[in-house]
């Protein structure tokens, strides 16, 4: 399983990469396992300004629906168009190709409530 060093995550999940006051957010190599083949992403908050812990949108695999919820409040100014047209980018590249959306932050001091990559392997036991 692959945990990139450079990332924060939360216990939903989600990974985020931060670049100045944007951030981007998408679900992590361990969660995308656990869901399975993801079919359909649904995320319509594109330009809503949603606070930490929100739900952003749904990802559906073949044996679950999951909320996909802010890691961050902020606003979401973009969201991966590219997955309605290929879903399975969260499986198969879920740090890169298969990123969800990009917030801009409305208070960078929440990340400091957010895990390193050291933490959360150990939440989830690797």
């Amino acid at each position: 399983m692959n945990f990139p060093e450079d990332l924060k995550y939360t216990k939903e999940h989600e990974w985020i990469r931060v670049e100045g006051d944007v951030a981007t957010v998408g679900v992590s190599d361990f969660a995308q396992g656990e869901l399975g083949d993801v079919v359909f992403v649904e995320i319509e908050t594109e330009g809503e300004t949603l606070g930490k812990d929100e739900v952003f949108g749904t990802v559906e695999a073949v044996k679950t629906v999951s909320d996909l919820f802010m890691p961050l409040s902020g606003e979401v100014i973009e969201v991966n168009a590219e997955l309605e047209s290929n879903p399975e980018a969260v499986n198969t590249s879920p740090y890169e190709d298969g990123w969800m959306i990009k917030i801009r932050m409305s208070d960078s001091s929440e990340l400091d409530s957010l895990m390193d990559v050291a933490a959360y392997k150990e939440m989830i036991g690797q």
